[in-house]
């Protein structure tokens, strides 16, 4: 009799393992196919840099292309003056994100580390406005720098970028706050100012957020279309975004090297991603640690 108890008390032990095995499994079968869903624009974009014209609209899809025409790269590359236009992306993202990061850092570490009245209804103040749509400030922004006489320069894509964006800030800020205060406290005993402080005890700690910020600056400012779209008239001035539009005509489009440009485009994106990526998951978690 115990004999069959412990039987049927193992036969009603295994479907709840059983359950649980298979959990991981299921996890992982909904992570694959959401990549893969996600993928999928990516992996027709490469296909279709690849394919002659006629393949491009043939029913059924052709998804590996015969033969690979690498051709399509070479003409992304000649029928539009690809050297300027990386020029003037590099130019405006490299400045853009150095603005971003030197004043988003000093503007953090007020919040976050100094003492001052209003610190935080300003502090309030800021995050409100990451609540306005880039659309309610285009106008009036535009007139500004068009009185001032930015349009058709790079001024108005890359000083914004010095005054310390919102998003950039509470990232930081949150950063800062999980760093000990004690590391402070032992440099000011030692004779540190603020800015010795911040340049010799809490910038080298946190390399993960000032590489998450330097990761979505770079990405903000490379794919950027609608500024320098509305700021950047002279085709000398344009930037890689503005000239995918080259492959556009008015009735026709050359999609074949029109998707080989746009893969030369990403590609800086992926390498920087996959190479800082352990530093960006790690910026991602530790921000949101300390409110």
């Amino acid at each position: 009799m115990a004999a069959l108890s412990a039987s049927r008390a193992g036969t009603q032990r295994r479907p709840r393992g059983f359950r649980l095995s298979l959990q991981p499994l299921v996890v992982w079968v909904l992570l694959i196919a959401g990549s893969f869903c996600f993928a999928v624009p990516f992996i027709w974009m490469v296909s279709t840099s690849l394919k002659l014209d006629r393949q491009i609209f043939r029913t059924p899809p052709v998804w590996i292309p015969h033969p690979f025409v690498w051709e399509n790269y070479r003409r992304a590359i000649t029928e539009f003056p690809f050297a300027l236009y990386l020029r003037n992306t590099l130019f405006i993202t490299g400045m853009a994100m150095a603005g971003n990061l030197i004043s988003a850092t000093l503007v953090a570490y007020s919040f976050a580390r100094l003492r001052w009245p209003g610190r935080q209804v300003c502090f309030m103040i800021l995050l409100s406005t990451m609540m306005l749509p880039y659309q309610v400030t285009m106008i009036p922004t535009f007139i500004l720098f068009q009185k001032i006489g930015w349009v058709n320069t790079f001024l108005p894509l890359i000083v914004p970028g010095w005054f310390g964006p919102p998003f950039y800030v509470f990232l930081l800020r949150q950063f800062f706050l999980t760093i000990p205060r004690e590391l402070a406290d032992a440099a000011t005993m030692d004779g540190a100012d603020e800015f010795t402080i911040l340049a010799r005890v809490v910038v080298p700690l946190s390399g993960p957020a000032l590489a998450t910020v330097a990761i979505f600056a770079f990405v903000s400012h490379w794919n950027s279309f609608l500024g320098p779209l509305i700021y950047l008239n002279k085709k000398a001035y344009f930037t890689l975004s503005l000239g995918l539009m080259t492959f556009r005509s008015q009735y026709t489009t050359d999609f074949s090297a029109l998707m080989a440009a746009s893969a030369l485009v990403l590609m800086p994106i992926l390498v920087l991603f996959f190479v800082a990526q352990k530093y960006f998951v790690q910026g991602i978690v530790l921000t949101g640690i300390k409110a």
